[in-house]
């Protein structure tokens, strides 16, 4: 039996859609055997009355892309998830499945396939890199398709660095969210954000999270999903006040995320009563971000 504990990750981080990701200190885990025949699938915490138990689980069939991937053929199969973050709120449950799923099966059969085969896989089901990447490697990643693979650079977090979350009761489904979209893009969006990205790429390595508030502008998805997450300029507005270093949208959503090294407690309680007076119940989250990524264990 293996066991795999996989961090949530967030996405974009204001203004690198679908390049940049972070891992954050909230983990599900999926433990995983061979078993004589037959398919057995157990979920404790988030999703458990919803999720499927049989072949259309996103967990089997991630390890069972590895298993055909690698031709190792299993008589049956015992998956036990333990699932800590929440669905469909922009803070990669699927990506956590998926790259849980892929490396158990990769272990259960032999270790064939390296860490980069993995992302590229998982990438593969998920869609983008983003997620993906920041579950398998940990800390900040910038992740982009090139000739046909992905090519990661993990960045270590800066020291202190903290992040609120304020995550709405209504779910927000990436296909939805990405629907919203625009196909084209003004080039002066495009150029602001461009150097948004240099900026925050910059901030982030030299640790001046001072730079965070501007470096995490964004004009090319989020405006877009504004009218998806009730109160989210008001939310926006509402942390800034209350001290946060800099704000954005967690993956296609509806979860906000407020950074800062400081106590990020104020923040956290203006967020949700922010949301409160939209209308919206919010939980709120205060976590460390995740320097590791994916690791697995032999039970």
């Amino acid at each position: 039996m293996v066991r795999v504990q996989v961090p949530a990750t967030t996405a974009n981080l204001g203004p690198g859609l679908d390049c940049l990701g972070m891992a954050l200190h909230l983990h599900n885990i999926v433990e995983m055997s061979v078993i004589s025949a037959g398919l057995q699938i157990e979920i404790q915490g988030e999703g458990s009355p919803d999720l499927p138990r049989h072949e259309e689980n996103l967990v089997y069939k991630a390890a069972n892309t590895v298993f055909k991937q690698v031709g190792y053929e299993f008589p049956g199969l015992k998956i036990k998830l333990q699932n800590n973050i929440p669905l469909a709120k922009g803070l990669g449950s699927s990506s956590a499945a998926i790259v849980g799923g892929m490396i158990a099966a990769n272990i259960i059969s032999g270790n064939q396939l390296e860490q980069k085969e993995i992302i590229n896989l998982a990438s593969g089901m998920e869609g983008h890199p983003d997620n993906v990447a920041a579950a398998v490697l940990g800390g900040i990643v910038v992740a982009v398709q090139a000739d046909g693979e992905i090519k990661c650079h993990r960045i270590n977090p800066p020291k202190k660095l903290k992040v609120a979350l304020s995550i709405p009761d209504f779910p927000l489904f990436t296909r939805v969210s990405r629907e919203v979209l625009p196909q084209q893009v003004p080039i002066n969006d495009v150029v602001f954000n461009l150097g948004r990205v240099a900026l925050l790429i910059s901030a982030l390595y030299s640790g001046d999270i001072s730079q965070l508030q501007i470096a995490m502008e964004d004009r090319i998805h989020q405006p877009n999903r504004t009218n998806l997450v009730p109160g989210m300029k008001k939310v926006f507005a509402a942390a800034r006040l209350a001290g946060a270093k800099g704000i954005s949208l967690s993956g296609s959503g509806p979860s906000i995320i407020a950074y800062s090294d400081s106590d990020l407690e104020l923040v956290s309680r203006v967020m949700r009563d922010t949301f409160r007076q939209n209308g919206i119940i919010a939980k709120s989250l205060i976590l460390d971000i995740s320097p590791a990524g994916a690791r697995a264990f032999a039970i």
